[in-house]
């Protein structure tokens, strides 16, 4: 079964984010950055009861190559990602930052 596929707005300023910092060190690095993270958000959304929930009924998937996680919540038949987040943060930050994504 494959789940509807929903992206939270703050997800377009994390992708920038990282797409410019990547891109400043290699010319097409940011195009690497942001076709995995849309290849796997797809993988998520055909499976996402694979991945373990890291905190309440948030979800996280690992990108591929670059030290980013997904975090995403699984409503119904639909994935909502909430965070695209380099794994050097402060994990409390992390939770703090998906709290207030998760209710505004």
């Amino acid at each position: 079964m494959n789940f509807r596929l929903l992206f939270a707005p703050e997800i377009e300023e994390d992708l920038l984010e990282g797409y410019h910092w990547y891109e400043s060190k290699a010319k097409g690095l940011g195009e690497d950055f942001l076709r995995i993270f849309y290849a796997l958000s797809s993988e998520i959304a055909r499976n996402p009861m694979i991945y373990r929930r890291v905190y309440a009924d948030f979800r996280r998937r690992l990108l591929k190559r670059f030290p980013y996680s997904i975090y995403f919540l699984v409503e119904d038949d639909l994935v909502i990602v909430f965070g695209l987040f380099h794994c050097s943060r402060n994990p409390q930050k992390i939770i703090e930052m998906l709290k207030l994504r998760e209710n505004p």
